[in-house]
């Protein structure tokens, strides 16, 4: 049952009036019309992540995404089995693997997978090691993201791929990578780095990325203006944790 205590009001249907700040995010953009909350919370990964979690708080993320409708939940490892049996089918479970750093054994990150996934993850958020790419070792990060997939299988694999501590080209040569592995997502950031997310990668990544591959983009968005603004510039999902505060007229805080 959802904790009347910890509920937040219902996002709005509509806003009547966008603020400068929408406007301009919405001209980098080329869009004007702003979208309705339900259509902002359906591609929400309602995140936390955060190393203190607790399971009343994991709890109360679940009750929320349950209640909004959003596209998942993702949370750490440890949390996927008690949300599977809590919650079970009313829930899209994603959770992360070599997190936040990447650079993991690949058979310790192949074994977080599967063992996520058969305690009922359907998404898997990976992360790159990021040393791979500066010493030029495309082929290495090709190889794991191959591997991991393979694991997934049909289930939805996002690739993070740091963005914070790259340069364009890495990033650009990271694109092709991902579309090659067969992976489902490239992901801009952990939310853990130096930086999260900016309308510039994700709509260099829609220009590289391959047909099949979406886009999701987190960390570092703080407003409803920031949500909507991603969305429209390419990114077909955010990780936030903030989603529906924002939505119901709080402030950000965390993810």
């Amino acid at each position: 049952m959802f904790n009347k205590d910890a509920a937040v009001r219902e996002p709005r249907k509509t806003s009547r009036f966008a603020s400068k700040r929408a406007r301009a995010l919405a001209r980098v953009v080329g869009v004007e019309k702003q979208m309705l909350d339900s259509e902002i919370l359906s591609r929400v990964d309602h995140t936390l992540l955060k190393m203190t979690a607790s399971w009343a708080e994991i709890k109360i993320l679940c009750d929320e995404a349950v209640r909004f409708k959003t596209a998942s939940v993702c949370i750490p490892p440890a949390y996927v089995k008690p949300v599977f049996a809590e919650f079970g089918k009313d829930l899209v479970i994603c959770t992360v693997i070599g997190f936040p750093l990447g650079y993991t054994y690949r058979p310790v990150k192949l074994r977080e997978a599967g063992r996520a996934l058969t305690l009922g993850a359907k998404e898997i958020d990976m992360v790159i090691n990021a040393g791979d790419v500066k010493n030029g070792n495309y082929d290495l990060v090709l190889d794991e993201i191959k591997a991991i997939k393979k694991v997934c299988g049909k289930k939805i694999l996002k690739v993070i791929v740091e963005t914070c501590y790259l340069n364009e080209e890495e990033k650009i040569r990271l694109c092709g990578v991902v579309t090659e592995a067969g992976a489902d997502f490239i992901k801009t950031s952990t939310g853990f780095g130096t930086a999260g997310a900016t309308i510039a990668d994700v709509k260099l990544f829609r220009q590289h990325i391959g047909p099949k591959v979406k886009i999701k983009a987190a960390g570092g968005i703080k407003t409803r203006e920031d949500l909507e603004a991603f969305i429209q510039a390419g990114a077909d999902r955010i990780g936030t944790s903030s989603a529906v505060k924002l939505l119901s007229g709080g402030s950000a805080n965390g993810y």
